[in-house]
């Protein structure tokens, strides 16, 4: 049988396409008819100079066509210093009240001409952590809850941030505080069920890891308010299950409660719920109460009692964030944060 030997072409070579030149400002400049300067001054807000708005127009559209940003490292060298405020991600799924505290924060510091950027360094604490923010050269560093020490703060300052402002229930040395006082929540819950009438009051401490920062305060607050009281307290963990709460559920005949505050509104929901389906009527029998006056709560049925808590303002922080890197040698400021007050509905 006669072989016949065909040769395969070989494919050209593909055609490197040519890269296109990075837009620079005096790109924009020439495509807009102005000034280099004027570009700056309309890309970066310049508040001080007066730039028609036709002007303006112009040079966005311009920078559009070209697709021209600025440079953030370039602007910062310019003012001094960077523009970046880092926030490390919670280490707990954030609910819906610290989601509308970051989300105005984080316009009030834009408002300002920064940039917040949040880290999610998951397994990340105490120095380590704050190695890994350093490491961003952020101008300011915003820590929730614990675990930064002063020698993490110390760490920062040294890297070239100028504030770090820590938001948890106690002071770091070196850095601004924003003191938040959760054993408040659970003092008025606790006072607010022993004045309606009920002795037997357990309080839900959630089983999922990070809370314990907040839940064990609360706790802490049931039981100063009933000290000296015939009143008892009896710690209910429960993870954010509908089986763990039908669990609790069933039990609580036993265990003889006639209240519960359930750390928040969001576990609240979940036990009130659970309880209703055991057939344990909500107040009647036991009173239930959460807390941060989500609107959810009160379209149940019964309306859910809650503590409503009052966040420190976002526009207050961002101040408080330029004030400390305008003047970085400045005294730390601290402020106690976290007001609380009762909203007494049906289910209490």
């Amino acid at each position: 049988m006669p072989y016949v030997m065909v040769q395969i072409p070989k494919p050209p070579a593909p055609s490197r396409t040519a890269q296109r030149p990075v837009p620079t400002s005096a790109d924009v400049a020439r495509l807009a008819g102005v000034s280099r300067a004027t570009v700056s001054y309309v890309l970066n807000n310049t508040a001080a100079v007066r730039i028609s708005e036709p002007t303006r127009r112009r040079v966005h559209e311009a920078a559009k066509e070209l697709g021209y940003v600025p440079h953030a490292a370039a602007r910062s060298l310019r003012a001094g210093h960077r523009r970046m405020v880092l926030m490390p991600a919670p280490a707990v799924p954030a609910g819906p009240l610290y989601s509308a505290f970051i989300y105005e924060l984080q316009w009030a510091l834009h408002r300002l001409d920064y940039t917040v950027v949040q880290y999610g360094g998951v397994g990340l604490a105490g120095d380590e952590a704050a190695r890994a923010w350093a490491e961003l050269r952020p101008v300011a560093v915003l820590v929730p809850g614990t675990g930064l020490g002063p020698e993490g703060v110390a760490l920062l300052r040294r890297s070239g941030a100028r504030a770090v402002v820590t938001l948890g229930p106690d002071a770091v040395e070196g850095a601004h505080a924003l003191l938040m006082d959760h054993e408040s929540v659970g003092h008025c819950a606790g006072a607010h069920l022993y004045a309606r009438g009920r002795r037997r009051i357990g309080v839900v401490v959630p089983e999922e890891g990070g809370l314990d920062v907040f839940s064990r305060p609360r706790l802490a607050g049931v039981r100063r308010a009933l000290h000296g009281t015939a009143a008892t307290v009896t710690e209910l963990p429960l993870a954010y299950t509908e089986e763990s709460a039908a669990r609790l559920a069933a039990r609580w005949g036993d265990l003889g409660l006639d209240a519960a505050f359930a750390y928040n509104d969001e576990y609240a929901m979940l036990l009130m719920r659970a309880l209703q389906d055991e057939g344990v009527a909500v107040p009647a029998d036991t009173a239930v109460i959460g807390a941060d006056d989500l609107l959810l709560g009160r379209l149940l049925r019964p309306r859910l009692s809650t503590v409503r808590i009052e966040l420190p303002s976002g526009r207050d922080l961002a101040e408080l964030v330029d004030r400390a890197v305008r003047d970085p040698g400045g005294e730390p400021e601290r402020h106690k944060v976290l007001g609380a007050s009762v909203v007494q509905r049906d289910s209490t």
